[in-house]
């Protein structure tokens, strides 16, 4: 396994200073140091400690030395594409800062703008929370294993209203549900 360590740190333009404070507890840099060139064994609390000060999942500091990786090789600027002067290791959905577990939704019939083949990344947050997610589009379970999905448009008490992306459809009334997962990230393909 290679460690990701130093290319995930550099990427977020961070010094092992930064990254040592950002580490509860705090550590050294020269700590942080060796962790990355490997003279320091990478343990499964490491990876915890360093992951939440990058705010990035623990898996994402390592990686296969035989499995070949999505590139970052260019970046889109006002005067077109521009090389990078070194390609690094694109960094996944599960990079994406928050709190809250990821959810994946598969859009498996066009509705509204979402697209056969579309896929949807939401996160986890405590209901209590719904406010900050009014206007956006969220996944909610109801009883019997079912689920909710549409634009978070009012929030009453235990009650959220949601309205379903499609043409003519109708304000789905979820009663206090366990959790709402808040789109993040559609990723559709070309």
């Amino acid at each position: 396994m290679i460690n990701r360590i130093r290319d995930i740190r550099k990427e977020k333009g961070w010094t092992l200073s930064e990254l040592a404070e950002a580490c509860h507890p705090p550590t050294t840099a020269q700590t942080i140091g060796r962790l990355e060139t490997g003279m320091r064994n990478l343990s499964i609390k490491w990876m915890d400690r360093i992951a939440a000060a990058l705010e990035i999942e623990p898996a994402m500091l390592v990686r296969s030395e035989t499995i070949a990786h999505p590139q970052v090789v260019a970046v889109l600027t006002e005067s077109g594409a521009e090389a990078l002067a070194k390609p690094r290791d694109a960094i996944l959905p599960a990079e994406m800062g928050g709190d809250g577990a990821l959810i994946l939704l598969n859009v498996e019939a066009s509705s509204g703008e979402y697209r056969l083949g579309d896929q949807l990344w939401l996160r986890q947050i405590d209901p209590d929370d719904a406010q900050r997610a009014i206007n956006r589009d969220v996944l909610a379970p109801r009883p019997g294993g079912r689920f909710a999905f549409g634009r978070l448009i009012d929030r009453r008490g235990a009650l959220i209203g949601l309205l379903p992306p499609g043409t003519g459809q109708k304000q789905i009334v979820v009663d206090n549900p366990a959790w709402i997962a808040v789109a993040e990230m559609l990723v559709r393909k070309l």
